[in-house]
């Protein structure tokens, strides 16, 4: 009984030291806690990508190589799985959090006609980045809500959080609330911009948010747009570009998008597109290079097309 009492307190010991490598801070040159994801051995990773390869009916050619360190490809027809790579790693994953943000503001029922006014307590003393949005500037909350999405404005989610009933810890709730609704058990919420490493998911999570997102005309319509001019409460006039370029390329059919960057995060990317005849899902995680999202989304494009155009899958 003794030994058997030992066996099973060893059995928890490795059981919590695994659990606190998942997760480790270090500081960085400013001072400040980096979060730093441990990814699975490489060798792990690629016969994950090899087995998800052979799912998607491809005989011949090797899977795309990414540079994203986690990766998740799935086919919305028949929900299988075509390309994965780390999908169960937790992780920062900066402004796709923008996407929950839209949902909770959009289930809400607010007027989408009502102005919400930048506050100074939409000011991101976090990160310390810019906006045109000036302290005051007022929008509707349909416009709040298509530059939070479209070009990923900071203080426009923020407003969208703080107007919530109940302000902005009421909405950060709601989020979390929607993520257990979806099933995204490895995902938590502290801010609706995504400014907070402590925002983190999983690839395997975010498509269920991806497929929930995509439900949503108006996320669609302004994931999607490329650029849109507003006026603001006080008459002043502002342009806004989508910050994925890929929705503005001919060649690509997308139908949402969300970039995010936050340093601990890397660059991100999630797609809904048609891809060979088929409607896919495509998240990119903790992609380091400026342009390698970008690079990795045509790797897949270009891999899928050659290897999946005249052979459906199913």
């Amino acid at each position: 009984m003794v030994a058997s009492r030992i066996a099973i307190r060893l059995l928890a010991c490795a059981l919590g030291a695994t659990t606190l490598l998942a997760w480790t801070q270090m500081a960085g040159a400013d001072g400040k806690a980096r979060t730093k994801v441990r990814y699975p051995a490489r060798a792990a990773s690629a016969a994950a990508e090899n087995s998800a390869s052979r799912h998607a009916g491809a005989e011949t050619g090797a899977t795309p190589n990414l540079r994203s360190a986690a990766a998740l490809v799935v086919d919305l027809d028949d929900g299988r799985t075509v390309y994965a790579k780390n999908i169960q790693s937790i992780a920062p994953i900066a402004s796709i959090t923008k996407l929950m943000t839209a949902m909770v503001v959009l289930d809400s029922g607010l007027p989408l006609n009502e102005t919400v006014y930048v506050d100074n307590a939409d000011l991101d003393m976090l990160k310390h980045t810019s906006s045109r949005l000036r302290v005051g500037t007022g929008l509707t909350r349909h416009d709040m809500l298509r530059l939070a999405l479209m070009s990923s404005e900071n203080r426009a989610a923020a407003a969208l959080g703080r107007a919530y009933p109940g302000g902005t810890a009421e909405f950060v709730a709601a989020m979390n609330r929607k993520a257990v609704e979806l099933g995204m058990w490895n995902t938590r919420f502290v801010d609706s911009t995504g400014l907070s490493s402590e925002n983190v998911s999983t690839a395997e999570d975010l498509v269920r948010m991806v497929r929930a997102a995509y439900e949503y005309p108006l996320i669609r319509e302004f994931t999607t747009t490329a650029a849109h001019e507003v006026a603001t409460a006080g008459g002043r006039s502002l342009e806004y570009r989508n910050s994925n370029r890929l929705v503005k390329n001919p060649t690509w059919e997308i139908g949402l998008s969300k970039t995010g960057y936050i340093s601990e995060a890397g660059r991100c990317l999630v797609m809904q597109a048609r891809i060979a005849a088929r409607s896919v899902v495509i998240v990119l995680l903790d992609s380091w290079g400026k342009y390698t999202r970008i690079g990795d989304a045509n790797r897949i494009k270009k891999w899928l097309e050659s290897t999946l155009a005249h052979k459906p899958l199913g």
